[in-house]
C-alpha cells in the first residue's frame, strides 16, 4: 500500500485539528520544561486563532487524508521565524519534520531564527542536524526579546538556533 503525503498550508477549518496535533505532540514538554511554563491545554484553539492573527502561516503534512505534522513560518521584519513546530507522536522519526522544515525553508530567502525550550534538548538537536546553530545565551535574550512575544520566564528558558543566512550575515556581532 503507498502511503501518500502531501505539504499543504493549513486551511482555516482545521484549526481543531491542528490544536488536536500541537496538544498531543507537546505531551513531551509535561515535566521537561519548568513547571510554572507548563499548562493544559498547552495551546488552547484562542492561542492558536491569535498566533495566525499575527501572521503565523501554519503548514501541514497530511498523510492519507490525516494531518500528522505541522510548522508554522512567522515573517517578522528581517527574518523568518519556525513557530510551533510538532509531529504526532506516533509518527516521529518518519522525516515529516525535516519535509515541513525543508518546505519552510524554500518559501523564504530570509534567514531563519527558531526559539525552543532549552531543556527540549530533542528539539535542539534536531534543528541542529538540520544546519541551524545554537546561538550564544547573551544573544538569544535580546532575540527572544525583539521577535517573539514570549512572556520573560518563557524568554529565560529558551534557546536560539539560527540558519547559516543568519549566521553569516550576523558572524562577528
Amino acid at each position: 500500500m503507498t502511503v501518500r503525503s502531501e505539504i499543504r498550508r493549513a486551511r482555516p477549518d482545521e484549526s481543531i485539528a491542528v490544536a488536536a496535533l500541537i496538544e498531543e505532540a507537546a505531551a513531551v514538554y509535561r515535566g521537561v520544561i519548568p513547571s510554572d511554563c507548563w499548562h493544559e491545554p498547552y495551546m488552547p484553539l484562542d492561542e492558536l486563532v491569535r498566533e495566525v492573527d499575527d501572521g503565523v502561516r501554519f503548514w501541514v503534512l497530511e498523510q492519507s487524508g490525516r494531518v500528522v505534522a505541522v510548522m508554522g513560518l512567522q515573517r517578522v521584519r528581517d527574518v523568518a521565524l519556525i513557530r510551533h513546530a510538532y509531529v504526532l507522536p506516533a509518527q516521529q522519526g518518519r522525516g515529516h519534520g525535516s519535509a515541513l522544515l525543508a518546505r519552510l525553508r524554500e518559501l523564504t530567502e530570509q534567514p531563519m531564527l527558531v526559539g525552543t525550550w532549552r531543556a527540549a534538548v530533542w528539539a535542539v538537536r534536531f534543528y541542529r542536524h538540520r544546519g541551524f546553530s545554537l546561538l550564544d545565551p547573551l544573544d538569544a535574550g535580546p532575540l527572544l526579546r525583539s521577535y517573539w512575544s514570549v512572556p520573560a520566564r518563557q524568554r529565560k528558558a529558551s534557546v536560539v538556533l539560527a540558519d547559516a543566512r543568519w549566521t553569516a550575515l550576523h558572524r562577528g556581532i
